[in-house]
């Protein structure tokens, strides 16, 4: 008989936990997707951006670029860095919340390291939708169709994530980089 324990100093036996927690249409898609795009350049790009995107420091920094570059505006750049930030520690409120585990399937090959074992909503995701919502309001310049769908794909071919984290994350970012967008523009 297997024990299962809960609380800090559980640990997820997969023989318990992977059935239940597996949704398998998501573990067939993100198969797929890795079957269809998982080539040795785009395994390197996604693990580029993987880590550029880890606890939301490379959208952070180039928030600081603009503030540092463009001076008339530098508050508004600080602001929306630190929305870029904000709306990251929100996905990590909700993760801790929901604590959806991270795909484990044997028809998913996982290629990068993760800070935790918790998927919903992907970080990546929602840092990076904010970061371009904030900075496309700051630039003149829609971003996010150049930003958000490859981080979205990244998260896929890593096999970190299943599709609805990646839309949950996009969605959760999306909607704190529009509140602090809104409230900029009203400066």
């Amino acid at each position: 008989m297997l024990e299962h324990k809960s609380g800090p100093e559980a640990v997820a036996d997969p023989r318990v936990d992977a059935p239940r927690n597996q949704p398998a249409a998501e573990v067939a898609l993100l198969a797929k997707v890795q079957g269809a795009i998982k080539r040795p350049v785009t395994v390197k790009a996604a693990r580029g951006l993987s880590h550029f995107g880890e606890h939301s420091a490379g959208w952070f920094a180039l928030g600081l670029v603009g503030a540092a570059v463009d001076k008339k505006r530098r508050k508004d750049w600080l602001v929306a860095a630190a929305g870029v930030v904000g709306a990251h520690a929100a996905s990590i409120a909700v993760k801790r919340v929901v604590r959806r585990p991270r795909p484990e399937d044997p028809s998913v090959e996982v290629l990068v390291g993760t800070p935790s074992k918790l998927s919903f909503p992907s970080s990546h995701a929602t840092s990076t939708t904010a970061a371009a919502v904030l900075y496309s309001g700051l630039t003149g310049r829609n971003l996010v169709p150049a930003l958000v769908p490859p981080m979205l794909a990244s998260r896929l071919v890593l096999g970190v994530h299943y599709p609805t984290d990646v839309l949950a994350g996009a969605a959760l970012g999306g909607v704190v980089g529009g509140l602090i967008r809104r409230k900029l523009k009203q400066r």
